[in-house]
């Protein structure tokens, strides 16, 4: 029992490591591309995080199990909602200032009712399912675009002083590794 807890918590600790070391090379990459980072932490760190669920939920659509697929999607967002901004919110308030979230949060509760309305009759169809996938590649096109655009948003300002301030030399430390690994003919 001892045994099992100890690898609980050595799992958990480099979970935050890696997942620190996550961040940080997404941050790099987004410097050294000349990206906004807010970009980058839409693009990259939320299809990295979200590996995990696409995994389970694609080999249990395989194995015949589509309703583990369905609550899977939907109590990770659950429990990103309830947990990830429950727990910041109790440590600090969370004002927003930046229109990029609040576009983000009208879409993610349009989604919820369109999905919410797709399994009123209990079945997800091919069709719905092409539906929700072209609704993702349409908001990551608008991401993109917007975030390309308007370059200049209370969350992008806050990320890039944040930056600064607790990571001075971070690009300097980054930028060999980005340069010889992730983008090797830039």
């Amino acid at each position: 029992m001892l045994l099992f807890g100890l690898a609980i918590i050595i799992g958990l600790a480099l979970l935050v490591w890696s997942a620190d070391k996550f961040v940080d090379g997404a941050t790099a990459l987004a410097m050294h591309l000349g990206m906004p980072t807010l970009l980058i932490g839409i693009l990259i760190v939320g299809f990295g995080t979200s590996a995990p669920e696409i995994a389970v939920s694609s080999v249990a659509a395989f194995n015949g199990n589509p309703a583990l697929a369905i609550g899977n999607a939907l109590g990770s967002n659950i429990a990103n909602i309830g947990l990830i901004l429950g727990i910041s919110a109790f440590i600090a308030p969370i004002a927003l200032h930046s229109n990029i979230v609040k576009k983000n949060i009208l879409l993610a509760l349009v989604i919820t009712l369109l999905l919410g309305y797709m399994l009123f009759d209990a079945t997800l169809s091919l069709f719905e399912g092409i539906v929700l996938l072209l609704g993702l590649f349409i908001f990551i096109g608008w991401s993109v675009m917007s975030n390309l655009r308007n370059r200049r948003d209370a969350l992008i300002d806050n990320i890039q002083d944040e930056i600064k301030r607790h990571h001075p030399q971070f690009f300097k430390k980054y930028s060999h590794f980005i340069d010889r690994s992730c983008c090797p003919y830039w």
